[in-house]
């Protein structure tokens, strides 16, 4: 009884969270919404890259890159070719999940630094191909002219109006991880995270689901990079440099890794430190590279990891740096009675 009463309050308190949310833009400023979109367009970039480093226990730096992918797709369908954004959104996070495949393919090898300075190199491949392919993607000029979606009628344009949209998307996101976190796609990626060998001999197929990770991660991060095109109406390679990707980065080693919270905490805490300290210049980005060196000292579990956590550090930091949850288990997930099978023969 406890259990279902505890249940009904965390959705109580879920649908209250999003009727709030639904009511920001009759109560924020315009330029307060400008901001509220820039961290909504981020938390779906960054729970992308969540997924594949905190749950797969992969190691992607050029997240920026898939990003740089779904928005020239979605640019270059609208202005090219005249595609409607509600029919373009999805072919760009499916032509993203298919360069993350052909990424993910020869990598598979790969761990650490090795992978991260492969995915770095794919990232500013990606920005070097949007600068100078004019004759595609107009160069440094960019691809101008794009139109906020029409939806019913109504435009969509400014921040006010394209937050619904953001909003539309990260709940989608946010339903979506969930329900696969918890699937058995879910409990492979965290098997093969915690010990790649011992999920292989549970009967785990490594590279599948490897790919299948990498592919999804891209997907949401095309999906980002589609909504940002029409919302800022243009696009050049300005937007994909490393220096985002590892903003992004950022943003997901504050918040913790290996939590749906996490990226929205930590998107959150990063972009009002930003802009909050807009007046120092430069010396922000200090105050944010400051501020991750002393989260991965003394809380390497990011702000929403807890003792439950999945990537949640032990309090003895001489015996482990990371201590896994107690409720995953290989045996208790993928059965015993698999496991034996594995080991014969």
């Amino acid at each position: 009884m406890m259990y279902k009463m505890d249940a009904n309050v965390k959705k109580a308190i879920m649908l209250v969270t999003v009727i709030m949310m639904c009511m920001l833009p009759h109560i924020l400023s315009k330029s307060i919404m400008t901001i509220v979109c820039s961290i909504m367009g981020y938390l779906i970039i960054a729970g992308a890259l969540n997924v594949i480093n905190g749950y797969s226990g992969q190691m992607c730096f050029g997240i920026a890159g898939f990003y740089c992918v779904g928005a020239y797709t979605m640019a270059i369908l609208m202005n090219t070719f005249h595609v409607s954004f509600w029919i373009g959104i999805i072919p760009s996070g499916l032509f993203a999940a298919i360069i993350g495949a052909l990424i993910a393919i020869p990598t598979l090898k790969m761990k650490g630094m090795f992978m991260a300075m492969i995915t770095i190199g794919f990232s500013e491949v990606m920005r070097l191909i949007a600068l100078n392919w004019t004759s595609v993607t107009g160069g440094t000029m960019g691809i101008k002219g794009l139109k906020a979606p029409m939806f019913f009628g109504l435009k969509t344009s400014g921040a006010s109006r394209y937050y619904y949209i953001y909003l539309a998307t990260v709940l989608l996101f946010l339903f979506s991880t969930d329900r696969v976190i918890h699937s058995r796609i879910g409990r492979a990626w965290m098997a093969i995270r915690e010990d790649d060998m011992a999920a292989k001999s549970l009967g785990i197929s490594l590279n599948l689901y490897k790919i299948i990770n990498f592919m999804y991660g891209a997907f949401w991060a095309g999906i980002a990079g589609a909504l940002l095109a029409p919302y800022k109406t243009y696009i050049d390679s300005a937007y994909f440099t490393l220096d985002e990707g590892f903003n992004i980065l950022s943003m997901v080693i504050i918040g913790g890794q290996g939590t749906l919270a996490g990226p929205f905490i930590g998107v959150t805490v990063y972009q009002f430190l930003v802009e909050g300290l807009r007046f120092a210049g430069v010396w922000r980005y200090i105050a944010c590279a400051i501020l991750i060196i002393a989260m991965m000292w003394l809380r390497p579990q990011g702000l929403a990891g807890n003792s439950e956590s999945v990537l949640a550090g032990k309090k003895n930091r001489s015996r482990s740096f990371i201590k896994l949850p107690e409720v995953f288990s290989l045996d208790r997930t993928f059965g015993t009675r698999r496991l034996g099978k594995a080991n014969i023969g």
